[in-house]
């Protein structure tokens, strides 16, 4: 791998620290050059502070006395598009430009409308040379789900569900029936973490009774998204215990109670998932991850409306009992998660 490729992949790597910290806004990291040297380098740490481009340039001046000559003569790396707005922060191209950085190398454009080649554009106007498409494709893949929302309108979304060896999602009376192994399990709590809510069906939540936090892995609770048609859980059950924010979609009411917050549909008879994947997207909601039931499940997948399906298998077997959803598309990788079997899916759209 050539030298810029290997700083693109740094800033790749730095942008990736900021998972399940940074929504709605995109995951960025940024690498300041000096001859072939790495002198600065940051990434977007949380919500509504300093971008990547911003910690950066702030490593370089905090650690170099000649940091304005060592800036001029720079190259600096980033995986976005800077901005070029004014947001809860300055733009970046600003900063870029006040530092008279000779030569800024971009992974890829952002479709934010009030970004969207106007970092890139501004920046040549201040006869800053740009280099734009480094590792595209990954630095792309890195910002799925804020592509996703604002290209698309919707959260970006992942589904996930646990079948038997025998294709069995849960036994007939839909009771509670562990699949999957401990290790499967804490790697779920991780992927809640990074994402910034978790839907379930009325069924899941009367089935199980769960908390849908994360407590075999470190980071921050998703938003709890439960779908009751009509109000009929209990509020004594472990998703209204007010530790988590929770909206629960229904067709009988608009309320806030505590940190339970009720959203009333349209319609319940047609179009749900669109529904509230749209209601979702209006939450400021990037990305949601949808672990049941299995008739949840497959209203999403029936629909379309699905990026994303991460699938174990484990190794018990019921025999009879509910049938795991139905998925076809493209399966694009494959693990094994102690004991369990995890295939990835992807929907090409």
């Amino acid at each position: 791998m050539a030298l810029p490729e290997i700083y693109m992949q740094r800033c790749l790597e730095l942008a990736a620290l900021g998972a399940g910290k940074v929504s709605p806004n995109p995951m960025v990291g940024a690498v300041i050059v000096y001859e072939d040297r790495i002198i600065g380098e940051g990434y977007h740490q949380k919500y509504g502070e300093a971008h990547a481009e911003v910690n950066a340039v702030k490593m370089v001046t905090d650690n170099y006395v000649n940091y304005t000559d060592l800036l001029k003569k720079s190259t600096i790396y980033v995986s976005l598009e800077p901005c070029a707005h004014h947001g809860k922060t300055p733009p970046c191209a600003d900063l870029i430009i006040k530092h008279q950085i000779p030569h800024v190398v971009v992974g890829c454009r952002d479709p934010f409308p009030l970004v969207d080649g106007k970092g890139i554009e501004k920046l040549k106007h201040a006869g800053i040379k740009v280099t734009v498409g480094l590792l595209e494709a990954e630095c792309l893949a890195m910002n799925k789900r804020f592509f996703t929302r604002v290209q698309k309108q919707r959260p970006y979304i992942i589904l996930k569900w646990a079948q038997t060896t025998d294709g069995f999602f849960a036994p007939a009376d839909g009771s509670q029936y562990w699949i999957t192994g401990a290790e499967s399990r804490k790697l779920v709590h991780q992927w809640r973490s990074e994402e910034d809510a978790i839907l379930v069906g009325k069924n899941t939540v009367v089935a199980d009774n769960p908390l849908l936090n994360v407590r075999y892995a470190a980071g921050r609770s998703p938003k709890r998204i439960v779908i009751d048609r009509n109000l009929e859980l209990d509020t004594s059950l472990n998703v209204f215990d007010n530790t988590v924010e929770t909206i629960v979609f229904n067709e009988k009411k608009f309320a806030i109670e505590g940190n339970v917050k009720y959203i009333q549909l349209e319609s319940f008879d047609y179009y749900v998932p669109q529904y509230v994947m749209y209601q979702l997207y209006l939450q400021d909601i990037q990305s949601v991850i949808i672990e049941g039931g299995a008739t949840t499940l497959q209203h999403f997948i029936d629909a379309g409306l699905w990026d994303e399906a991460r699938i174990f298998t484990g190794t018990s077997v019921l025999n009879n009992g509910i049938r795991s959803p139905f998925i076809t598309d493209i399966n694009t990788d494959n693990y094994v998660v102690g004991n369990d079997r995890l295939q990835i899916w992807t929907n090409p759209h």
